[in-house]
Formats: C-alpha cells, sequence, structure tokens
C-alpha cells in the first residue's frame, strides 16, 4: 500500500521545487528591474510622499499644493523651535487631516496605516519622518531599503552612502537654507519645558572649558532679566567645571550688536569681507584638513595592521599552534577596535569632505545678509540661519557683576569674525561686560 503513494509524493514534490524555482525566478526579476530603475533615479513607491502626486503619464512627482501648503509649515514650525510632538499636537488640534486621511479622502487611495475613527491623529513619528526625508528638496533616494531574499520579508536599511541620491529629480517643498536649519535643529534635540516659551538658543551656546551645552535657568518667580544661562557639566558636578554665568538678556544684547555688525559689513563691503573671510578660512582649514588626514591616515595603518593579526591568528588557530579559546580571547579586543575604526573612517572622510567644502560658504553668507537688512529681533529662525555655535567663556573674575567676559560667536560658512570693521586682517574674541543687575 505504501509503494502506491510513492508516485503522487514524488509529483508533489517535484511541482514543489517547480513553484520555489519559478517563484525566486520571478523575484530575480523583479529585483532587476527595480534595480535599473532606481539607477535611473526614478521614483520607486507605490505612493506619492504628501505634498506631492504621480503624474501618470510622465511618472514624475509633481507638486500638490494643498498638501505641500502643511509640509512648508511643518518645516517653518520645526525652523522655529518646535519639535515633532509639538508639532503633531498643533496640526491635530487645528483638525489638519493626516497623510493617509488625506490621500483617502481626496484620491480615494488606501493604505495599511489608514484609519478613518481618528482622522486627525498626528504622530510625532509621522512629523520626524517627514522632517528627515530629502524628497521635501527635490532629492530622490533610492535603495534605502532591501529585503535578505523573497523568503525573508523583512526590512535592512542601508546607510545613506549606500543608496543611489539623485539631485533636482522634481520641485522641492522647502529651500535647503530652511532644511539645513531644520536639520540643525533636529540634531539638537531637547526636552520639554514647563516654560511657556521654548529656548531660542538650544544647541547653540556652549562652554568654552568643557565644551558642553549651556543650559538656561529660567522659572516663573523670577524675572525675565534674571534668566541666565549655566554650563551643564558645572550643573551637575561642580567641581568639574565652572558656572560661566551670563544673563539671557545679555547674550541677547550682544548677539544683536554682533549680527547687525557682521551682516553690514558683508552688505558694505562684500569684496573686502569675502577676501578676509577667505584668507583667514585658508590658513584654519587647511590646518584642521591637515590634522584630520594624519588622523585618518593612522586609522588606515591601524586597520590594515589589524588585517594582519587576524590573519596570523587564524594561521595559528588552524594549524594549532593556539587553541580555539585562546583565538576567541585574543581575537575579541581585536574585533572590537576593529569595528570602532571601520566605523570612524567613513565619518573621518566626511568631516575632511565637509571642510573642503566650507571655503564656499562665504557666498551664501553674502546672500543672506542682502537679503536680511534690517534685524531688529532674535528669532530662533534667524539664529539658526546665521549663527553655528556661540562659546562662552568664564569671567575673568568669577561670579562678578563687571566683569569682562569673553564670547564667540561662530557664523555658518565664515566662522568667527573680527570686532575691529575697519581691520579685517585679525581675529580678536568678542568682550562684553555685563551691565550690572537690577535691584
Amino acid at each position: 500500500m505504501l509503494c502506491a503513494f510513492m508516485p503522487l509524493a514524488n509529483t508533489v514534490e517535484k511541482q514543489n521545487k517547480t513553484n520555489e524555482w519559478f517563484i525566486r525566478d520571478t523575484s530575480r526579476k523583479i529585483r532587476a528591474v527595480l534595480k535599473a530603475k532606481a539607477e535611473r533615479g526614478e521614483w520607486l513607491g507605490t505612493r506619492a510622499p504628501y505634498g506631492y502626486i504621480r503624474n501618470l503619464d510622465t511618472k514624475k512627482l509633481e507638486v500638490d499644493e494643498e498638501a505641500a501648503a502643511i509640509v512648508r509649515r511643518i518645516f517653518a514650525m520645526c525652523a522655529s523651535g518646535n519639535g515633532p510632538s509639538q508639532i503633531a499636537r498643533i496640526l491635530k488640534k487645528e483638525q489638519v487631516l493626516t497623510p493617509t486621511m488625506y490621500a483617502y479622502t481626496k484620491y480615494g487611495m488606501t493604505h495599511t496605516g489608514l484609519d478613518t475613527q481618528r482622522p486627525y491623529h498626528w504622530s510625532g513619528d509621522t512629523v520626524a519622518d517627514m522632517l528627515e526625508n530629502e524628497i521635501y528638496i527635490g532629492n530622490t533616494v533610492n535603495m534605502k531599503y532591501s529585503t535578505k531574499s523573497y523568503k525573508d520579508k523583512r526590512r535592512v536599511e542601508h546607510s545613506r552612502e549606500e543608496c543611489l541620491v539623485f539631485e533636482n529629480t522634481h520641485p522641492a517643498l522647502v529651500t535647503q537654507e530652511v532644511w539645513d536649519i531644520v536639520q540643525r535643529v533636529r540634531k539638537n534635540k531637547r526636552r520639554r519645558t514647563n516654560m511657556d516659551e521654548q529656548n531660542k538658543y538650544s544647541g547653540l551656546v556652549f562652554c568654552a572649558d568643557c565644551g558642553s551645552n549651556m543650559v538656561l535657568h529660567r522659572a516663573h518667580t523670577i524675572s525675565a532679566s534674571y534668566n541666565h544661562f549655566i554650563c551643564r557639566t558645572y550643573k551637575r558636578d561642580g567641581e568639574a567645571c565652572t558656572g560661566h554665568y551670563i544673563r539671557e538678556c545679555v547674550l541677547d544684547e550682544v548677539v544683536l550688536e554682533d549680527l547687525r555688525r557682521v551682516t553690514a559689513m558683508a552688505r558694505e563691503h562684500p569684496e573686502e569681507f569675502a577676501a578676509y573671510i577667505g584668507s583667514r578660512q585658508s590658513a584654519e582649514i587647511q590646518w584642521e584638513i591637515r590634522r584630520l588626514e594624519k588622523e585618518l591616515a593612522a586609522m588606515r595603518k591601524r586597520k590594515a595592521e589589524l588585517d594582519t593579526i587576524f590573519k596570523k591568528l587564524y594561521e595559528d588557530s588552524v594549524l594549532g599552534r593556539i587553541t580555539t579559546e585562546q583565538f576567541r580571547m585574543l581575537s575579541g579586543s581585536y574585533t572590537e577596535e576593529q569595528n570602532q575604526i571601520a566605523a570612524g573612517i567613513p565619518q573621518k572622510e566626511m568631516d575632511i569632505q565637509r571642510l573642503r567644502e566650507t571655503v564656499s560658504g562665504t557666498d551664501g553668507f553674502l546672500d543672506r545678509a542682502k537679503r536680511y537688512t534690517d534685524i531688529t529681533e532674535l528669532t530662533p529662525e534667524l539664529l539658526r540661519l546665521f549663527i553655528e555655535k556661540i562659546v562662552v567663556h568664564e569671567k575673568e573674575v568669577k561670579w562678578s557683576k563687571h566683569a569682562p567676559q569673553t564670547l564667540e560667536i561662530y557664523y555658518n560658512g565664515i566662522g568667527c569674525v573680527d570686532n575691529q570693521q575697519q581691520d579685517m586682517e585679525s581675529l580678536q574674541p568678542l568682550k562684553t561686560e555685563e551691565p550690572r543687575q537690577a535691584s
């Protein structure tokens, strides 16, 4: 009786193998087609991103003005200091349709995340993903995710270096300038405070001695004129650093005055200003590039040494010169070092490339200075548009009300600018003297 079923079992097994070969072959063909499209810079998504609509004839992304207005507003809110969760709450309160609900309502498109019961339920994650999506500056980023095989559908995320990036493939919804501001804001994420007004300097003020962020201290029980910054390290461990105390109103006054001065210099003497910045940048940047290149060369040399060590260890293990346990013990620490170097080399290369591109920042600064001719108030957007960081030194006499205190204001793309308008050949930190506190 068993023999009677053998031909049937063999037939089923052959059919299963045929089906598997067919599925695998189909998967390979689909992957090949998608790869070809990705390499041509075509948009691979099945649905257009929020803010766009896909032209069925040209297959290109076109602007959906109604949704694009919301996208631009989201970026503007982030640039002004609001985080993703805060933005989501504002949109929910104003009953703005979520991206999935908007697509369903306007175009009849469904999505796995569609929730018709909560049409205005924006989440912080949705907003954060939008703020980090290069699609909104006109770039197409393909091959960001992949799956291991047709059997394993789990997504594997690739680093940006592994992706295929095509610039200016469709209309941008936000400018590069706004995008850069938002990325700087996102880089310096901060916790919510109990005060209604957010700290406009968040992520911009640093301690000159320990390099940590300066913390803004304020409370409902004190006057706004007494709000002040203090070193984060000092606040956590008083013995590790000093306070570097500076009042917020003093910082506002100094930064506003210096911003007006520097932008006026750029507008009134653009050629001399560009020459001064260029000559100073050349020396500073070349020195920093040489330093980073030495570190990069040392890392590459060490990587080669570790490769040789691993080959020797493996050879000794195979030939029985060392035990398996000894091989594990010896290779363990080397593996950790090798992983750190492998991760550090691309970062060093990016830092060097960024410095080489910094010299072109003068033109961008001159353009911004021409557009902002009447700066009367410091806003979060304005600060991040012009300023990279503010470094606060300790007072010459600690805790003195009147002792001079050095501030270094670094502007995006050009660094510190000499305080002497008539002399653009030397760089001197800006000296400030804190006014007497009100009694």
